[in-house]
């Protein structure tokens, strides 16, 4: 796609500030400068990397960027405008923004008369003259300004023409953008085209414009974007109905991460604006590293990915049905609204007591097995699979147990060593809490039995330390394995102590994860039996990696 004017829409990440207010979420200086260096490789135009006077990290954040610059995002620092009564050159919290060296500036002010009287405790009046000394002092510092109308369409909704004075007042001190807000998240797509159509309507006699490429950072003619955030579940509709009205730069954050129900998701909003309505938020080639920085960020900043999200979840080209699956692999149109490929996630076919024989053939297909469906160990395959659901197992999360599942009834499961039995003894305070734990597990490995023992901060690390330290003179790959996750969830619960449970256990390389389960109505067996799994299961890919080295 060849971008121009009209077409042309500039991506505002605001991650790394409005993200980090979600609960919950925490990030350190490190982890900032990742996340912008990732960012900035995506292509985002715009990074908006905090507010340098409201705390020292963010301070120490801008600082570390002026000493080594991102290669072409520009990074912004954000702050409202100066307090009632004062002079913006005199404002503390302004003379942090300048000294964050950044070329850009975000600057909210309040466009709703309610905030106004109430929050700033002040008149209408000041709050104009509050937005325009601070653009002015900011330009004339060589500055150049994002102007963000914060409560944007409840003030508009409140009181129009009051609303609109705040923007000309923007706009006429020298902001280059200017952004309606929708922060309390409360507006609906509808409410958002018509009132960006009216305000592109009105400031037109402004000299309001959309810009391009070419002439972004030389074209003194304001440009409009949108915010908006999620808490009615439309922060993604909104934002793409202000854009087909006529807005041109996209503010939002990856993975939607925000101040109670979230931001506008870039993730889902990227592949929305390009592959589907044309527009250019990124070069054509990067479109497909979406999926790939949303699983980046969420490690980063240490939480669970979405596994359902749009796009970029590892469930959102999942096929579970039978009837699906055979028609996803005859044409993926069927099932797919777009080819996941091109934003970087792939399709999976997930194998449940729903499943039927194209459900497993096309597994196997993943794991590089060829079966055929007249083959009678598919049909053994399938039937063993709905007798262990209805035991407790599920093998859709845990992929990695179903392939030696079917490596086991094809008969070329490769058994690297066997179990002969484990003992776990814990010690505890008065408090009845596990301080550590101790396992002895008996393996044999190519007929030699190998005794060990290992300690750890509970029984089930315990397990896995002691086979570890059993197992590694003779597989030292397994040196690189960590058990990343663990999960337990009782299934009949009603039972009381005699409940059967079900463990799953995440394992990971330096390249590769994988998941892994047990059930049984000891815990303690039940982790011994996924753990084992995840060991088995990495040495079973070590060894496949090491024949395609050979080959």
């Amino acid at each position: 796609m060849t971008a121009n004017s009209s077409s042309q829409l500039w991506i505002y990440d605001t991650t790394l500030r409005d993200g980090t207010q979600r609960e919950g979420l925490s990030v350190s200086i490190e982890d900032k400068l990742r996340i912008a260096r990732r960012l900035d490789r995506l292509g985002i135009p715009f990074i908006e990397g905090g507010w340098p006077g409201a705390n020292p990290k963010d301070v120490q954040f801008f600082w570390h960027l002026q000493e080594e610059p991102l290669t072409q995002a520009e990074v912004v620092a954000f702050c409202f405008t100066r307090r009632p009564n004062k002079i913006a050159s005199e404002d503390p919290m302004i003379q942090a923004i300048l000294a964050a060296g950044t070329r850009w500036v975000t600057i909210v002010g309040k466009s709703w008369d309610l905030q106004v009287t109430e929050g700033l405790k002040t008149t209408l009046a000041e709050n104009l003259a509050m937005i325009k000394d601070t653009i002015d002092y900011l330009r004339s510092q060589g500055r150049r300004v994002i102007y963000d109308a914060e409560h944007w369409f409840d003030g508009y909704k409140h009181n129009r023409d009051y609303a609109l004075q705040t923007l000309e007042t923007a706009i006429a001190s020298g902001a280059e953008w200017i952004t309606l807000c929708d922060t309390n998240g409360g507006a609906l797509p509808h409410e958002i085209t018509g009132v960006v159509t009216d305000v592109i309507q009105v400031t037109g006699d402004w000299g309001l414009g959309t810009g391009d490429r070419e002439n972004l950072f030389q074209s003194p003619i304001p440009k409009l974007g949108i915010h908006a955030h999620n808490d009615s579940d439309t922060a993604v509709a909104n934002t793409i109905a202000a854009v087909m009205a006529g807005a041109r730069m996209v503010q939002g954050t990856i993975n939607g991460y925000g101040e109670r129900c979230g931001n506008a998701n870039l993730c889902s909003l990227i592949p929305n604006l390009q592959l589907k309505l044309g527009y250019q938020c990124l070069e054509d080639n990067k479109i497909s590293d979406i999926t790939e920085i949303s699983r980046f960020v969420s490690e980063v900043v240490n939480l669970a990915p979405d596994e359902h999200a749009p796009f970029v979840g590892r469930s959102a080209f999942a096929h579970k049905g039978g009837l699906h699956v055979s028609a996803v692999e005859r044409n993926p149109l069927t099932y797919e609204h777009i080819q996941p490929e091109k934003i970087g996630n792939r399709r999976r076919i997930v194998i449940s007591e729903q499943s039927g024989v194209s459900n497993v053939l096309a597994k196997a297909r993943t794991f590089g097995i060829e079966l055929d469906k007249h083959n009678p160990t598919t049909g053994q395959i399938l039937q063993r699979l709905k007798i262990l659901e209805k035991e407790g197992y599920q093998f859709e999360a845990a992929e990695a147990s179903f392939e030696l599942l079917m490596r086991e009834a094809l008969g070329n499961r490769q058994h690297f060593f066997e179990i002969k039995g484990f003992q776990v003894h814990c010690d505890l305070v008065q408090e009845e809490e596990i301080t550590s734990a101790l396992a002895t597990v008996k393996v044999a490995v190519s007929g030699r039995d190998i005794l060990e023992a290992a300690e750890g901060n509970g029984p089930v690390a315990a397990l896995d330390a002691a086979l570890r330290k059993a197992l590694v003179n003779f597989y030292p790959q397994i040196a690189e394995f960590e058990l990343t996750d663990y999960k337990v969830r009782i299934l009949n619960g009603h039972t009381g102590t005699a409940a059967k449970t079900r463990v799953l256990v995440e394992s990971g390389n330096r390249h590769q994860r994988w998941t892994t389960v047990g059930v049984s109505t000891n815990i303690l067996a039940a982790s011994y039996q996924a753990v084992v799994e995840g060991l088995e299961y990495g040495l079973l890919l070590h060894s496949q990696a090491e024949k395609v080295l050979i080959s």
